[in-house]
């Protein structure tokens, strides 16, 4: 299924921690609490522009949602139901944290349509949670991811990857760890230090020291490769491009088209790998990938086609419908 969303935040409103990374205005860029009356314009208008509104839920994120005051996420979760069913919305997807899901709260979201619930796990490291101060433990996910399960909805996953004392090594255990929960789909988040956090106070302090760019983005490779042939969705890989991010970013691992270059190395490993097994070390040659992903393959900016030049090896890239997403054929 294509993911879509209708996303409407609910910045920081129910967090019971203010965990070291996190200014929730900024990265939803949102500034304001919507009410319900607002959640029936944007889903009203949603609705009317929708292509396919049976593949699309309305999805509340920036918070915990859970665990917001009841009367105001009855307020929302009301508000939303009226758009999900027969010719409208599939459902509700909505985010929280790990420790904030028991059976009583799942049965009143599902009695209002949720169908999806996402849970920012973000390490499961407890050394790493503890210090970024996530306020509960990597059994917590676990135990949360269950309850979840057991009560039918589609389960998501949230995590982080060079948190505060965390390394590349720890980021793919948790990888791991994620994988072995089998959740339907994952968010991957690369750090990024914004203004007004824990974590600017340590970066600035030097106590914070992050990996470097090229090889965060060689480790989110790795997790989406690893993701995608386990058969779980990554429907994100980076935070979205926003001119508050831009602005209150410190430092970290952002840019645009973060996915694209994480995807750009993906395909650029496939290929080295087949040029290899194939014997070619220069030349021209085709290599044939599936038909959506031609730019994927190229590399963002075309950095692939560069690549592979700069080794003598002018490469072509063909569409072919049969080859899986990720992989490649060299042609003759």
């Amino acid at each position: 299924m294509k993911h879509s969303n209708i996303s409407i935040f609910v910045p920081h409103i129910g967090c019971p921690h203010r965990c070291s990374f996190c200014d929730q205005n900024t990265i939803s860029g949102a500034q304001h609490l919507p009410d319900g009356d607002e959640v029936r314009s944007i889903c009203s208008r949603a609705l009317a522009e929708a292509k396919s509104p049976a593949d699309t839920e309305i999805a509340f994120f920036g918070g915990s949602f859970t665990a917001i005051p009841r009367e105001y996420m009855l307020e929302l979760l009301t508000a939303a139901s009226e758009f999900v069913g027969e010719g409208r919305f599939r459902g509700i997807r909505c985010s929280t944290r790990p420790d904030c899901i028991s059976h009583e709260v799942l049965d009143l979201l599902e009695e209002y349509g949720v169908t999806a619930i996402e849970l920012g796990a973000q390490s499961m490291d407890d050394e790493v949670l503890r210090a970024n101060e996530r306020g509960h433990t990597a059994q917590d996910v676990m135990d949360a991811c269950a309850l979840i399960k057991e009560h039918g909805f589609e389960l998501g996953l949230q995590m982080m990857t060079g948190l505060y004392l965390s390394s590349p090594e720890k980021d793919m255990a948790t990888a791991e760890a994620v994988k072995a929960l089998a959740p339907a789909t994952v968010r991957i988040y690369p750090v990024v230090v914004l203004e007004n956090t824990a974590l600017a106070e340590l970066y600035r302090s030097g106590k914070y020291r992050m990996t470097p760019f090229d090889d965060m983005t060689q480790l989110c490779a790795d997790m989406i490769r690893l993701f995608t042939e386990a058969g779980i969705r990554v429907i994100k890989c980076g935070l979205h491009a926003s001119e508050f991010v831009e602005r209150d970013m410190v430092a970290g691992y952002y840019h645009p088209a973060f996915r694209e270059i994480c995807e750009s190395l993906i395909y650029r490993d496939a290929i080295a790998a087949q040029l290899r097994e194939s014997g070619i070390t220069g030349g021209s040659v085709t290599v044939a990938v599936n038909d959506r992903c031609i730019s994927k393959a190229a590399g963002q900016s075309r950095s692939n086609i560069v690549y592979f030049g700069e080794m003598g090896i002018s490469i072509r890239i063909s569409g072919d419908s049969s080859i899986p997403v990720y992989g490649c054929s060299i042609k003759g």
